[in-house]
C-alpha cells in the first residue's frame, strides 16, 4: 500500500491567523498561492480578455494551473471515510456555512452597485460555484473510493454526463461530475499514489516540457480553443468540431490534459518554504472567497474596461498580484475569520457521552479538511 505523502498531515488546512503551522506542508500551500493568484488574475482581467490577445493567450495556457489544480489540491487534503458527526459539522463549518455568507454579501454587493437584490439558492454566484461542487465531492468521496475501478467509473459519468440536459449550472451539477475524476486522483496523491512521478529524477524533463507545451498552446492556439470546452457547466453542443457524436472525446482530451498539467505543476513545485509565498499560500481559502468582492465593484465602475496598453494591462496584472498577497497575509485572515470558518458550536446539541471505556492511549482520528483553492473560477 502506498505509503501517504511526506508532510501530509490530518491537520485541517484552514486560514488561520498566526504564526506558521508546523504540520502543514509548504509544497502544497506554494501550489495553492501559485493557483490562487492565477485565479485572481484572470477574474481582475476576464472582462477585457475577449478583446486583448495577451490575456487570452495567458487564460487558455494557464487554465489547467487554475481550476483543476485547485480540484485536485481539494482532494488531497480530503478525507474517504464515513460521514460521522465531526466530519458533517467540518463540512458544515468549513464549506456550507461560507458559501451561504459569501453568497449573501454578493448579492449586497451587487444590489449597493444597482442591482436587484437576489437570493442565489440553487446557483451560486460567481467562483461560489466551487464550494457546492466540493460539498458533494466531500459526500461522494467515501462512496466512490469503494468501486472497483473509481478513476474509469468517474470518467465516464464526466463525459456521459455531457448528453443529459438536466445537468447544467444548476447546484453546479455538471462541474460536480465533470470534476469528479480530478478530485478523485487528488485524493489518491494525497495517501502516496505517483510518489515516483514526484521524487525521481527522470520525472524532471517531462514535466518541465508539459508546462512549456501548455505556454505554447496557449500563445499559438488560444483563439481555436473554445471556452465551452474548459467551462464544463454545459452540455455538448451539436456545433462541436467533432460533432454531438463525438464531443465527449473533446472532454476525454481536456480532463486528460488537465490531469497531466497539473501533475508537471506539482512536480516542479518547491518542497521547501518560500519567502511569503508559503505563508501566503496557506490563506488561499481567504483568497478565493474574498477577491471577487474586491474585483467587482472595480470592474463595474468602468475601472478595468479602460485598460487598453501593454502598460495598463502590466499594471493590472501588478495589481491582481499585490491583491492577493494582502487578501493572503496572516491579518486579514485573522479579521475575516468569522465569515471564511464561522463558528458553529451553538448550533449544535452537545454530543451525548458515549459508554465507557478503559484507559487507554488516545487514537489519533484524521480530521477532513478544506483546501486553500483556492478554497481559485
Amino acid at each position: 500500500m502506498d505509503k501517504p505523502l511526506p508532510g501530509r498531515a490530518d491537520a485541517v488546512p484552514t486560514d488561520r491567523g498566526g504564526g506558521a503551522d508546523r504540520a502543514r506542508n509548504p509544497w502544497w500551500d506554494n501550489a495553492r498561492f501559485l493557483s490562487a493568484t492565477l485565479i485572481v488574475i484572470l477574474h481582475a482581467g476576464g472582462s477585457i480578455m475577449a478583446r486583448e490577445e495577451v490575456l487570452h493567450s495567458f487564460h487558455i495556457a494557464s487554465w489547467a494551473f487554475r481550476v483543476p489544480a485547485f480540484v485536485m489540491l481539494a482532494g488531497v487534503f480530503s478525507d474517504a471515510g464515513p460521514l460521522g458527526p465531526r466530519s458533517l459539522r467540518t463540512l458544515l463549518q468549513s464549506i456550507v456555512l461560507p458559501a451561504l455568507v459569501f453568497s449573501l454579501l454578493y448579492s449586497l454587493e451587487r444590489y449597493w452597485l444597482g442591482d436587484a437584490f437576489t437570493v442565489h439558492v440553487v446557483q451560486l454566484p460567481w467562483t461560489l460555484w466551487f464550494l457546492m461542487s466540493l460539498f458533494f465531492w466531500r459526500l461522494l468521496l467515501p462512496l466512490v473510493v469503494q468501486l472497483r475501478h473509481p478513476l474509469l467509473v468517474t470518467m465516464g459519468v464526466a463525459l456521459a454526463v455531457g448528453y443529459v440536459e438536466e445537468f447544467g449550472l444548476a447546484f453546479s451539477a455538471s462541474r460536480t461530475l465533470v470534476y469528479l475524476p480530478l478530485f478523485y486522483l487528488g485524493w489518491r496523491i494525497g495517501q502516496g499514489s505517483l510518489n515516483t512521478w514526484f521524487t525521481s529524477r527522470w520525472s524532471l524533463f517531462p514535466a518541465v516540457a508539459g508546462i512549456l507545451a501548455s505556454c505554447v498552446v496557449g500563445w499559438l492556439w488560444h483563439r481555436e480553443i473554445k471556452g465551452t470546452w474548459l467551462s464544463m457547466r454545459h452540455p455538448y453542443s451539436a456545433a462541436d468540431p467533432l460533432s454531438l457524436e463525438w464531443a465527449w472525446v473533446v472532454r476525454l482530451l481536456v480532463l486528460a490534459a488537465a490531469a497531466a498539467l497539473v501533475l508537471c505543476l506539482l512536480r516542479l513545485m518547491p518542497r521547501r518554504r518560500l519567502p511569503l509565498v508559503t505563508t501566503l499560500g496557506a490563506g488561499g481559502f481567504t483568497i478565493y472567497l474574498l477577491h471577487p468582492l474586491v474585483i467587482l465593484p472595480v470592474r463595474e465602475l468602468g475601472w478595468i474596461s479602460r485598460v487598453n496598453t501593454p502598460v495598463e494591462i502590466v499594471g493590472l496584472v501588478l495589481c491582481a498580484v499585490l491583491l492577493t498577497m494582502v487578501l493572503g497575509s496572516p491579518p486579514v485572515r485573522r479579521l475575516v475569520r468569522p465569515l471564511t470558518r464561522p463558528p458553529v458550536g451553538r448550533l449544535f446539541a452537545p454530543a451525548p457521552p458515549g459508554p465507557r471505556q478503559p484507559e487507554r492511549a488516545p487514537a489519533h482520528t484524521p480530521v477532513p479538511s478544506v483546501p486553500e483553492p483556492v478554497r481559485t473560477p
